[in-house]
């Protein structure tokens, strides 16, 4: 299974994206708005800049006198990992758990195409041996 089928059966390649300049408040009041764990930081929706979850809104406002106010370029992560299209799913989960990372952003042709999370990667693995379970049990019972 490559990173073209787990996004195909994730139903959307809709990435969420937000600007470097914006707060922090507008980056809380998106990763609420979209029900999701981070956002790819670009200036024009199709160029990765940075990444920004809600992790590193914990970490790194932490102290911080008006976190709100801060800006996304102030706590974006810059050393994005990625993947492209025809990797596989098992080296995305294999790269996921290296670097630590739960998002990541999937790029062809130097464009942002899509953003998977460990959840997606997690999700589409078990289909896959919940298939052969049942592609086993078939076979077994004749």
């Amino acid at each position: 299974m490559r990173v073209k089928d787990v996004l195909t059966s994730k139903g959307s390649r809709a990435v969420h994206t937000i600007e470097p300049g914006a707060t922090v408040a507008v980056l809380l009041d998106r990763l609420a708005e979209h029900d999701v764990g981070a956002l790819v930081v670009s200036t024009d929706g199709t160029h990765v800049v940075g990444i920004v979850s809600e992790r590193d809104v914990v970490r790194k406002l932490r102290g911080v006198d008006d976190p709100g106010s801060a800006t996304v370029d102030a706590i974006m992560v810059t050393e994005v990992v990625t993947c492209g299209l025809d990797d596989s799913a098992d080296a995305l989960m294999t790269l996921m758990t290296r670097r630590r990372v739960r998002h990541v952003p999937v790029v062809e042709g130097g464009e942002l195409v899509g953003l998977l999370s460990v959840g997606d990667a997690v999700k589409q693995r078990m289909d896959a041996l919940e298939f052969e379970r049942d592609q086993l049990s078939s076979y077994v019972q004749g």
